[in-house]
Protein backbone atom coordinates (compact mmCIF):
# COMPACT_ATOMS: atom_id res chain seq x y z
CA UNK A 1 0.00 0.00 0.00
CA UNK A 2 1.38 3.37 -0.95
CA UNK A 3 2.24 6.17 1.43
CA UNK A 4 0.67 8.57 -1.08
CA UNK A 5 -2.53 8.20 0.94
CA UNK A 6 -1.22 11.01 3.09
CA UNK A 7 -1.51 13.42 0.15
CA UNK A 8 -3.82 12.71 -2.60
CA UNK A 9 7.01 -4.05 -21.22
CA UNK A 10 16.85 -14.16 -38.52
CA UNK A 11 15.01 -10.70 -38.98
CA UNK A 12 12.15 -12.20 -41.00
CA UNK A 13 11.49 -14.74 -38.27
CA UNK A 14 11.35 -12.02 -35.65
CA UNK A 15 8.93 -9.98 -37.77
CA UNK A 16 6.79 -13.06 -38.33
CA UNK A 17 6.62 -13.75 -34.60
CA UNK A 18 5.62 -10.16 -33.88
CA UNK A 19 2.99 -10.33 -36.60
CA UNK A 20 1.71 -13.56 -35.10
CA UNK A 21 1.23 -11.85 -31.74
CA UNK A 22 -0.64 -9.02 -33.45
CA UNK A 23 -2.96 -11.39 -35.34
CA UNK A 24 -3.68 -13.50 -32.27
CA UNK A 25 -4.37 -10.40 -30.18
CA UNK A 26 -6.56 -8.84 -32.85
CA UNK A 27 -8.66 -11.98 -33.27
CA UNK A 28 -9.02 -12.51 -29.54
CA UNK A 29 -9.88 -8.88 -28.85
CA UNK A 30 -12.62 -8.51 -31.47
CA UNK A 31 -15.36 -8.83 -28.87
CA UNK A 32 -13.78 -6.08 -26.74
CA UNK A 33 -13.59 -3.26 -29.26
CA UNK A 34 -15.87 -0.29 -28.90
CA UNK A 35 -17.59 0.84 -32.09
CA UNK A 36 -16.49 4.21 -33.48
CA UNK A 37 -19.43 6.31 -34.66
CA UNK A 38 -19.06 9.88 -35.89
CA UNK A 39 -15.75 10.44 -34.15
CA UNK A 40 -16.92 8.98 -30.81
CA UNK A 41 -16.33 5.65 -29.18
CA UNK A 42 -19.61 3.93 -28.40
CA UNK A 43 -19.07 1.71 -25.35
CA UNK A 44 -20.22 -1.88 -25.16
CA UNK A 45 -22.62 -2.93 -22.40
CA UNK A 46 -21.05 -3.84 -19.06
CA UNK A 47 -20.64 -7.52 -18.30
CA UNK A 48 -20.66 -9.18 -14.88
CA UNK A 49 -19.08 -12.52 -14.00
CA UNK A 50 -21.51 -14.56 -11.88
CA UNK A 51 -18.67 -16.59 -10.36
CA UNK A 52 -16.36 -13.73 -9.27
CA UNK A 53 -18.57 -10.67 -9.21
CA UNK A 54 -16.08 -8.85 -11.42
CA UNK A 55 -17.65 -6.19 -13.62
CA UNK A 56 -16.31 -4.86 -16.90
CA UNK A 57 -17.10 -1.25 -17.75
CA UNK A 58 -16.28 0.54 -20.96
CA UNK A 59 -15.23 4.15 -21.17
CA UNK A 60 -16.74 6.64 -23.59
CA UNK A 61 -13.91 8.77 -24.93
CA UNK A 62 -13.81 11.54 -27.51
CA UNK A 63 -11.23 10.81 -30.21
CA UNK A 64 -10.44 12.64 -33.45
CA UNK A 65 -12.71 11.60 -36.31
CA UNK A 66 -11.27 8.50 -37.94
CA UNK A 67 -8.53 7.98 -35.35
CA UNK A 68 -10.26 4.93 -33.90
CA UNK A 69 -10.19 3.28 -37.31
CA UNK A 70 -6.42 3.66 -37.56
CA UNK A 71 -5.27 1.86 -34.42
CA UNK A 72 -7.22 -0.31 -32.01
CA UNK A 73 -5.67 -1.48 -28.77
CA UNK A 74 -5.22 -4.92 -30.36
CA UNK A 75 -2.82 -3.56 -32.98
CA UNK A 76 0.92 -3.89 -32.44
CA UNK A 77 2.78 -0.79 -31.30
CA UNK A 78 5.09 0.44 -34.09
CA UNK A 79 8.73 0.68 -33.10
CA UNK A 80 8.58 -1.96 -30.38
CA UNK A 81 11.54 -4.39 -30.56
CA UNK A 82 10.53 -7.74 -32.10
CA UNK A 83 9.50 -10.54 -29.74
CA UNK A 84 12.14 -13.28 -29.66
CA UNK A 85 9.74 -16.14 -28.85
CA UNK A 86 5.96 -16.50 -29.23
CA UNK A 87 5.85 -18.62 -26.07
CA UNK A 88 8.20 -16.57 -23.88
CA UNK A 89 8.06 -12.79 -23.70
CA UNK A 90 11.00 -12.94 -21.31
CA UNK A 91 13.24 -14.97 -23.62
CA UNK A 92 15.72 -12.07 -23.84
CA UNK A 93 15.80 -11.62 -20.06
CA UNK A 94 17.07 -15.07 -19.08
CA UNK A 95 19.93 -15.91 -16.76
CA UNK A 96 22.93 -13.57 -17.20
CA UNK A 97 21.65 -12.27 -20.56
CA UNK A 98 23.03 -8.80 -19.89
CA UNK A 99 23.10 -6.23 -22.67
CA UNK A 100 26.41 -4.48 -23.46
CA UNK A 101 25.11 -1.37 -21.68
CA UNK A 102 23.95 -3.17 -18.52
CA UNK A 103 27.13 -5.24 -18.36
CA UNK A 104 29.14 -2.11 -17.58
CA UNK A 105 27.37 -1.61 -14.23
CA UNK A 106 28.58 -3.27 -11.00
CA UNK A 107 26.12 -5.64 -9.34
CA UNK A 108 24.29 -3.59 -6.71
CA UNK A 109 20.95 -3.48 -4.88
CA UNK A 110 19.26 -0.07 -4.69
CA UNK A 111 16.83 0.34 -1.78
CA UNK A 112 14.58 3.43 -1.55
CA UNK A 113 13.70 4.18 2.08
CA UNK A 114 10.23 5.65 1.52
CA UNK A 115 9.86 6.67 5.17
CA UNK A 116 12.65 9.20 4.63
CA UNK A 117 14.72 10.60 1.78
CA UNK A 118 17.52 8.19 0.95
CA UNK A 119 18.52 5.20 -1.15
CA UNK A 120 20.75 2.54 0.39
CA UNK A 121 23.17 0.86 -2.02
CA UNK A 122 24.01 -2.75 -1.12
CA UNK A 123 26.95 -4.78 -2.41
CA UNK A 124 25.51 -8.31 -2.74
CA UNK A 125 28.97 -9.85 -2.60
CA UNK A 126 29.57 -8.53 0.93
CA UNK A 127 25.89 -8.27 1.90
CA UNK A 128 26.51 -4.80 3.26
CA UNK A 129 25.55 -1.19 2.55
CA UNK A 130 28.36 0.55 0.67
CA UNK A 131 26.71 3.92 0.06
CA UNK A 132 23.67 6.00 1.00
CA UNK A 133 22.41 8.43 -1.64
CA UNK A 134 20.36 11.39 -0.43
CA UNK A 135 17.27 11.92 -2.59
CA UNK A 136 13.92 13.69 -2.35
CA UNK A 137 11.22 13.07 0.23
CA UNK A 138 9.28 9.80 0.11
CA UNK A 139 11.23 7.81 -2.52
CA UNK A 140 8.99 4.97 -3.69
CA UNK A 141 10.75 3.06 -6.49
CA UNK A 142 14.13 2.85 -8.22
CA UNK A 143 13.37 2.55 -11.94
CA UNK A 144 15.76 1.49 -14.74
CA UNK A 145 15.45 3.68 -17.84
CA UNK A 146 14.29 2.19 -21.14
CA UNK A 147 17.82 2.39 -22.59
CA UNK A 148 19.36 0.94 -19.37
CA UNK A 149 21.72 3.91 -18.98
CA UNK A 150 20.14 5.47 -15.89
CA UNK A 151 18.26 4.57 -12.75
CA UNK A 152 15.59 7.02 -11.56
CA UNK A 153 14.36 7.35 -7.99
CA UNK A 154 10.70 8.40 -7.88
CA UNK A 155 10.45 10.92 -5.02
CA UNK A 156 6.71 11.05 -4.54
CA UNK A 157 6.26 13.84 -1.97
CA UNK A 158 9.21 15.83 -3.32
CA UNK A 159 7.70 15.84 -6.83
CA UNK A 160 11.01 14.89 -8.39
CA UNK A 161 13.18 12.19 -9.91
CA UNK A 162 16.75 11.57 -8.76
CA UNK A 163 18.97 10.25 -11.59
CA UNK A 164 21.61 7.65 -10.70
CA UNK A 165 24.48 6.48 -12.90
CA UNK A 166 24.51 2.69 -12.44
CA UNK A 167 28.15 2.48 -13.60
CA UNK A 168 29.25 4.50 -10.56
CA UNK A 169 26.27 3.90 -8.24
CA UNK A 170 26.22 7.65 -7.62
CA UNK A 171 24.01 10.58 -8.48
CA UNK A 172 24.04 11.57 -12.15
CA UNK A 173 22.88 15.16 -11.64
CA UNK A 174 20.34 17.32 -9.82
CA UNK A 175 16.79 16.20 -9.12
CA UNK A 176 14.36 16.54 -12.04
CA UNK A 177 11.00 18.27 -11.28
CA UNK A 178 8.11 15.87 -12.00
CA UNK A 179 4.57 16.02 -10.56
CA UNK A 180 3.57 13.22 -8.18
CA UNK A 181 5.92 10.45 -9.40
CA UNK A 182 4.69 7.51 -7.35
CA UNK A 183 5.86 5.07 -10.02
CA UNK A 184 7.25 5.17 -13.54
CA UNK A 185 7.19 2.99 -16.66
CA UNK A 186 8.24 3.25 -20.31
CA UNK A 187 6.17 2.44 -23.38
CA UNK A 188 7.47 -0.65 -25.25
CA UNK A 189 8.67 1.49 -28.15
CA UNK A 190 10.69 3.72 -25.79
CA UNK A 191 8.88 6.82 -26.99
CA UNK A 192 7.43 7.85 -23.63
CA UNK A 193 8.09 7.61 -19.94
CA UNK A 194 4.78 7.06 -18.16
CA UNK A 195 4.81 8.74 -14.77
CA UNK A 196 2.10 7.24 -12.58
CA UNK A 197 0.74 10.25 -10.73
CA UNK A 198 -1.23 8.27 -8.19
CA UNK A 199 -2.54 11.14 -6.06
CA UNK A 200 -3.64 12.99 -9.21
CA UNK A 201 -5.28 9.89 -10.77
CA UNK A 202 -3.26 10.43 -13.95
CA UNK A 203 -0.87 8.75 -16.31
CA UNK A 204 1.53 11.39 -17.59
CA UNK A 205 3.23 10.60 -20.91
CA UNK A 206 6.60 12.35 -20.81
CA UNK A 207 9.74 12.57 -22.90
CA UNK A 208 11.93 9.71 -21.59
CA UNK A 209 15.02 11.96 -21.46
CA UNK A 210 13.85 15.48 -20.62
CA UNK A 211 10.65 14.38 -18.84
CA UNK A 212 8.64 17.18 -20.40
CA UNK A 213 4.93 16.39 -20.55
CA UNK A 214 3.74 15.20 -23.98
CA UNK A 215 0.27 13.97 -23.02
CA UNK A 216 -1.83 13.34 -19.93
CA UNK A 217 -4.58 10.83 -19.25
CA UNK A 218 -6.90 11.11 -16.26
CA UNK A 219 -8.36 7.81 -15.07
CA UNK A 220 -11.54 7.21 -13.14
CA UNK A 221 -9.98 4.98 -10.52
CA UNK A 222 -8.29 6.24 -7.34
CA UNK A 223 -5.00 4.59 -6.45
CA UNK A 224 -3.57 3.94 -9.91
CA UNK A 225 -0.06 2.64 -9.30
CA UNK A 226 1.23 -0.45 -11.18
CA UNK A 227 1.30 -1.27 -14.91
CA UNK A 228 2.14 -3.98 -17.39
CA UNK A 229 1.90 -4.09 -21.17
CA UNK A 230 0.33 -6.42 -23.73
CA UNK A 231 2.56 -8.77 -25.70
CA UNK A 232 2.49 -6.59 -28.83
CA UNK A 233 2.64 -3.30 -26.93
CA UNK A 234 -0.75 -2.06 -28.15
CA UNK A 235 -2.15 -1.43 -24.69
CA UNK A 236 -1.34 -1.33 -21.00
CA UNK A 237 -3.30 -2.49 -17.97
CA UNK A 238 -2.96 -0.48 -14.76
CA UNK A 239 -4.10 -1.40 -11.27
CA UNK A 240 -6.01 1.00 -9.03
CA UNK A 241 -5.59 -0.16 -5.46
CA UNK A 242 -7.96 2.24 -3.68
CA UNK A 243 -10.91 1.57 -5.99
CA UNK A 244 -10.56 -2.15 -6.75
CA UNK A 245 -10.31 -1.57 -10.50
CA UNK A 246 -8.11 -2.35 -13.46
CA UNK A 247 -7.96 0.06 -16.38
CA UNK A 248 -7.01 -0.84 -19.95
CA UNK A 249 -5.42 1.97 -22.00
CA UNK A 250 -4.85 2.08 -25.77
CA UNK A 251 -1.22 3.10 -26.31
CA UNK A 252 -1.88 4.28 -29.88
CA UNK A 253 -4.46 6.84 -28.80
CA UNK A 254 -3.71 7.27 -25.07
CA UNK A 255 -7.40 6.66 -24.36
CA UNK A 256 -9.10 4.45 -21.80
CA UNK A 257 -10.59 1.37 -23.44
CA UNK A 258 -12.43 -0.05 -20.45
CA UNK A 259 -12.39 -0.76 -16.72
CA UNK A 260 -12.66 -4.02 -14.83
CA UNK A 261 -14.13 -3.95 -11.31
CA UNK A 262 -12.81 -6.55 -8.87
CA UNK A 263 -15.16 -6.58 -5.90
CA UNK A 264 -13.76 -6.13 -2.39
CA UNK A 265 -10.25 -5.96 -3.81
CA UNK A 266 -7.10 -3.87 -3.64
CA UNK A 267 -5.08 -4.73 -6.77
CA UNK A 268 -1.33 -4.16 -6.49
CA UNK A 269 1.43 -5.35 -8.82
CA UNK A 270 0.58 -6.80 -12.24
CA UNK A 271 2.59 -9.07 -14.52
CA UNK A 272 1.92 -10.66 -17.93
CA UNK A 273 2.65 -14.38 -18.24
CA UNK A 274 5.36 -15.53 -20.72
CA UNK A 275 2.79 -16.50 -23.38
CA UNK A 276 1.13 -13.07 -23.31
CA UNK A 277 -2.24 -14.64 -22.56
CA UNK A 278 -2.79 -13.95 -18.85
CA UNK A 279 -2.26 -10.95 -16.61
CA UNK A 280 -1.54 -11.87 -13.00
CA UNK A 281 -2.73 -9.26 -10.48
CA UNK A 282 -1.76 -9.31 -6.80
CA UNK A 283 -4.59 -8.42 -4.41
CA UNK A 284 -3.73 -7.33 -0.87
CA UNK A 285 -7.32 -7.48 0.43
CA UNK A 286 -8.09 -10.93 -0.95
CA UNK A 287 -4.63 -12.32 -0.18
CA UNK A 288 -3.80 -13.78 -3.54
CA UNK A 289 -3.60 -13.33 -7.30
CA UNK A 290 -6.25 -12.74 -9.95
CA UNK A 291 -5.79 -14.31 -13.40
CA UNK A 292 -7.14 -11.96 -16.10
CA UNK A 293 -7.49 -13.23 -19.66
CA UNK A 294 -5.62 -10.75 -21.85
CA UNK A 295 -7.74 -11.32 -24.96
CA UNK A 296 -11.08 -10.57 -23.30
CA UNK A 297 -10.11 -8.58 -20.19
CA UNK A 298 -12.21 -10.86 -18.01
CA UNK A 299 -11.45 -12.75 -14.81
CA UNK A 300 -10.43 -16.37 -15.26
CA UNK A 301 -10.01 -17.32 -11.60
CA UNK A 302 -8.27 -16.47 -8.33
CA UNK A 303 -5.35 -18.12 -6.53
CA UNK A 304 -5.00 -17.68 -2.76
CA UNK A 305 -1.38 -17.15 -1.74
CA UNK A 306 -1.10 -15.25 1.54
CA UNK A 307 -2.12 -12.13 3.42
CA UNK A 308 -1.42 -8.79 1.73
CA UNK A 309 -0.20 -10.18 -1.61
CA UNK A 310 1.82 -7.43 -3.24
CA UNK A 311 4.80 -7.95 -5.60
CA UNK A 312 5.08 -10.22 -8.67
CA UNK A 313 8.38 -11.37 -10.22
CA UNK A 314 8.99 -13.96 -12.97
CA UNK A 315 11.87 -16.39 -12.51
CA UNK A 316 14.76 -15.97 -14.92
CA UNK A 317 13.77 -19.14 -16.79
CA UNK A 318 10.17 -17.85 -17.04
CA UNK A 319 8.80 -21.01 -15.43
CA UNK A 320 7.59 -19.52 -12.16
CA UNK A 321 6.04 -16.38 -10.71
CA UNK A 322 7.16 -15.26 -7.24
CA UNK A 323 4.40 -13.61 -5.19
CA UNK A 324 5.32 -11.61 -2.09
CA UNK A 325 2.79 -11.90 0.74
CA UNK A 326 3.57 -8.88 2.85
CA UNK A 327 1.13 -9.63 5.66
CA UNK A 328 2.07 -13.27 6.18
CA UNK A 329 5.83 -12.90 5.79
CA UNK A 330 6.01 -15.34 2.91
CA UNK A 331 6.68 -15.79 -0.80
CA UNK A 332 4.44 -18.02 -2.91
CA UNK A 333 5.56 -19.70 -6.13
CA UNK A 334 3.12 -20.17 -9.04
CA UNK A 335 3.84 -22.40 -12.03
CA UNK A 336 3.19 -20.38 -15.20
CA UNK A 337 2.41 -23.47 -17.29
CA UNK A 338 -0.12 -25.07 -14.94
CA UNK A 339 -1.27 -21.78 -13.40
CA UNK A 340 -1.17 -23.44 -9.99
CA UNK A 341 0.45 -22.66 -6.65
CA UNK A 342 3.36 -25.07 -6.15
CA UNK A 343 4.97 -23.90 -2.91
CA UNK A 344 5.14 -21.16 -0.30
CA UNK A 345 8.30 -20.06 1.51
CA UNK A 346 7.92 -18.54 4.98
CA UNK A 347 10.51 -16.13 6.35
CA UNK A 348 11.57 -17.47 9.77
CA UNK A 349 10.33 -15.18 12.51
CA UNK A 350 8.07 -13.35 10.06
CA UNK A 351 8.66 -10.31 7.90
CA UNK A 352 7.03 -8.05 5.33
CA UNK A 353 8.43 -8.94 1.88
CA UNK A 354 7.38 -6.24 -0.55
CA UNK A 355 9.12 -5.35 -3.82
CA UNK A 356 12.36 -6.30 -5.55
CA UNK A 357 13.58 -8.71 -8.22
CA UNK A 358 15.85 -11.66 -8.89
CA UNK A 359 19.63 -11.60 -9.30
CA UNK A 360 21.09 -11.61 -12.84
CA UNK A 361 21.73 -15.37 -12.57
CA UNK A 362 18.28 -15.99 -11.10
CA UNK A 363 19.57 -17.69 -7.96
CA UNK A 364 18.62 -15.00 -5.43
CA UNK A 365 15.33 -13.17 -4.89
CA UNK A 366 15.98 -9.74 -3.39
CA UNK A 367 13.06 -8.14 -1.51
CA UNK A 368 12.48 -5.11 0.66
CA UNK A 369 10.94 -5.73 4.08
CA UNK A 370 8.52 -2.81 4.09
CA UNK A 371 7.56 -2.77 7.76
CA UNK A 372 10.74 -4.25 9.19
CA UNK A 373 13.41 -1.84 7.85
CA UNK A 374 15.07 -4.83 6.29
CA UNK A 375 16.18 -6.31 2.97
CA UNK A 376 15.87 -10.07 2.43
CA UNK A 377 17.93 -12.24 0.10
CA UNK A 378 16.20 -15.59 -0.56
CA UNK A 379 17.41 -18.65 -2.45
CA UNK A 380 15.12 -19.25 -5.45
CA UNK A 381 15.91 -22.97 -5.19
CA UNK A 382 14.88 -23.56 -1.57
CA UNK A 383 13.39 -20.30 -0.31
CA UNK A 384 16.06 -20.24 2.41
CA UNK A 385 16.88 -16.75 3.73
CA UNK A 386 20.50 -16.14 2.73
CA UNK A 387 20.77 -12.73 4.37
CA UNK A 388 18.88 -10.00 6.21
CA UNK A 389 20.35 -6.54 5.80
CA UNK A 390 19.08 -3.63 7.97
CA UNK A 391 18.23 -0.49 5.98
CA UNK A 392 16.19 2.70 6.49
CA UNK A 393 12.54 3.28 7.27
CA UNK A 394 9.90 1.64 5.04
CA UNK A 395 12.09 0.25 2.25
CA UNK A 396 9.93 -0.11 -0.84
CA UNK A 397 10.60 -0.44 -4.60
CA UNK A 398 13.99 -2.17 -4.45
CA UNK A 399 15.90 -2.44 -7.72
CA UNK A 400 18.44 -5.13 -8.57
CA UNK A 401 20.95 -3.87 -11.14
CA UNK A 402 22.12 -4.88 -13.66
CA UNK A 403 19.33 -7.10 -14.92
CA UNK A 404 19.11 -9.25 -18.06
CA UNK A 405 17.08 -7.90 -20.96
CA UNK A 406 17.22 -5.68 -24.04
CA UNK A 407 15.15 -2.82 -22.61
CA UNK A 408 13.29 -1.80 -19.47
CA UNK A 409 9.56 -1.16 -19.20
CA UNK A 410 10.16 0.50 -15.85
CA UNK A 411 9.02 -0.14 -12.27
CA UNK A 412 11.75 -2.09 -10.41
CA UNK A 413 12.87 -3.69 -13.66
CA UNK A 414 10.21 -5.14 -15.95
CA UNK A 415 12.62 -6.42 -18.60
CA UNK A 416 12.05 -7.80 -22.09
Amino acid sequence: MTTSLIRGSGRLAAVAVLAGFAVLSACADNDNRAEVVGGRVTPQPSATSPSTGATVETKTAVVPRGAGHRRSAAAALPGMPPIASPTNLYADAGRNMLSPVARKAPYRIYVPNSGGSSVAVINPHTMSIVRVIQVGDNPQHVVPSYDLKRLYVTNDLANSLTPINPRTARRAGPDIPVDDPYNMYFTPDGRYAIVVAEAQQRLDFRDPHTFKVRDRLSVNCPGVDHIDFSANGGYLVATCEFSGKLVKVNLHTHKVVRYLNLRHSSPQDIKLDPTGRVFYVADRYRGGVWLIRASTFHVMRFIHTGSDAHGLYPSRDARFLYVTNRGSGSVSVINFRTRRLVKTWHIPGGGSPDMGNTSPNGKVLWLSGRYNSMVYALSTRTGHVIARIPVGLQPHGLCVWPQPGRYSLGHTGVMR
